[in-house]
């Protein structure tokens, strides 16, 4: 029987992606798993795997165009299968739902909370489609800043799609006036700056406009606090040095982040609100732990996430975390490789920096930012001596856990350090 693929949601804001291309053709076979598409987020390039097995039998939509998360991009099935009936869940009708993906139990109820309808009938007024009008981003940029109504613009795109130029044409030979209102920016505008004539006006890319919609969203609307402590790192980096002397010989290499992401993760086990995210009149307290790292790229950063960290070893930490952050950097992440985080690990160690807070990465409830483990000043047995000393700070929703509960889960954190044999068993 026929199946469509559908395009998935590969992050908690993610309301559209741009097909970029195909990388199968109609009548070659296919698996589950197999790369079908290449696809364009707001934040990389990821690879669109098929969810079902069969024949390429038909695709809904062409290269370039701007598809919203669970619409139906291709039909998979038998060879020679009647497939009339499903072309008309392809451009411009309600897609099918798509196949549930692997999440931390009740994480949908935060995405029901948060995340819009994946179509919407014509005519219909959502985020995706203002006042109905299907036009990429680029396009609804641009109209938003010139005050053009997308009503009024004629789509030369896949289905009627508004593009740059549709919108561009407009603003060159516009129609009769009348009243127009803009659609509401994602991003509170920025105060006018005036461009000197020696200053360098550089376009934001999708990854920047993305982290400065997340970023005023987390600081206007979640309620911060910050708490701060010092880990002595010396047994820590002593059993590292042991464990890649072990190591060598599979080519594997553990770093302090890997370790630092074990650690939260065992803490996390006896602190659930900071496992947690706030769903209006409710904490949904996720089961499973998924330490997330960030992680810098050109133009921004990142967040790869490593599933069920608690109760994954050292090794295999550092071998995913070494392969998600390498695809991260190329640009070429998977959708698995950023899904279903529920805590992340801000480190700017190797930056040299000694301490700094983070923002909470929604819709999760706290963020641990990392400082450099450096050689200090401390006092040991009444005497001066010198010690590797690291600080971290959790910065934490004040809606989802408080002061007392945050300082615990950083004691947790710390002794775990401290006596880092934990990590091993």
């Amino acid at each position: 029987m026929a199946e469509y693929i559908v395009m998935p949601k590969l992050g908690f804001d993610m309301r559209e992606g741009v097909l970029v291309g195909w990388m199968k053709e109609i009548g070659e076979a296919v698996e589950k798993g197999d790369i079908v598409a290449e696809i364009e987020s707001d934040k990389a390039t990821l690879e669109l795997e098929s969810q079902v097995s069969g024949v390429l039998l038909h695709t809904l939509e062409e290269a370039g165009a701007v598809v919203p998360i669970g619409a139906n991009v291709a039909i998979v099935g038998a060879e020679g299968e009647d497939i009339a009936g499903m072309l008309d869940g392809g451009n411009g009708a309600a897609p099918a739902a798509p196949e549930a993906v692997p999440t931390p139990d009740a994480e949908a109820a935060v995405d029901a909370v948060s995340a819009p309808a994946a179509a919407a009938p014509a005519g219909a007024d959502t985020s995706e489609f203002p006042a109905g009008v299907k036009a990429t981003p680029v396009a609804r940029r641009i109209a938003g800043e010139q005050g053009v109504d997308l009503q009024q613009v004629v789509g030369s795109g896949p289905g009627g799609r508004v593009r740059k130029a549709d919108v561009e044409a407009f603003i060159a030979s516009p129609p009769a006036p009348r009243p127009v209102s803009a659609p509401a920016a994602a991003v509170p505008a920025p105060v006018a700056v005036e461009v000197g004539v020696n200053d360098e006006v550089v376009t934001t890319t999708r990854l920047r406009q993305a982290i400065a919609r997340r970023m005023t969203e987390s600081k206007t609307s979640v309620p911060h606090f910050y708490v701060t402590t010092d880990i002595d790192m010396e047994a820590a980096l002593a059993l590292r040095k042991q464990v890649n002397g072990m190591l060598e010989e599979d080519g594997i290499k553990v770093s302090v982040n890997d370790m630092i992401v074990k650690a939260a993760a065992l803490a996390l086990r006896d602190f659930p609100n900071l496992n947690a995210s706030f769903n209006g009149d409710s904490i949904v307290r996720h089961k499973r732990v998924n330490v997330g790292s960030a992680v810098a790229v050109e133009g921004g950063l990142l967040t790869v996430v490593q599933q069920d960290t608690d109760k994954a070893s050292l090794s295999t930490i550092a071998s995913d975390n070494r392969a998600m952050i390498g695809r991260a950097r190329e640009g070429r992440i998977k959708p698995s490789d950023v899904e279903n985080g529920t805590f992340t690990v801000s480190n700017l160690g190797p930056f040299d920096v000694d301490h700094f807070v983070a923002i909470i990465n929604p819709p999760e409830a706290a963020i641990l930012a990392i400082g450099s483990t450096q050689q200090v000043p401390v006092v040991k047995d009444g005497e001066l001596a010198v010690g590797w000393r690291m600080k971290v700070t959790v910065s934490a929703d004040h809606r989802v856990t408080d002061g007392a509960e945050a300082a615990q889960f950083l004691q947790r954190f710390k002794a775990v350090m401290e006596q880092p044999m934990r990590l091993m068993v």
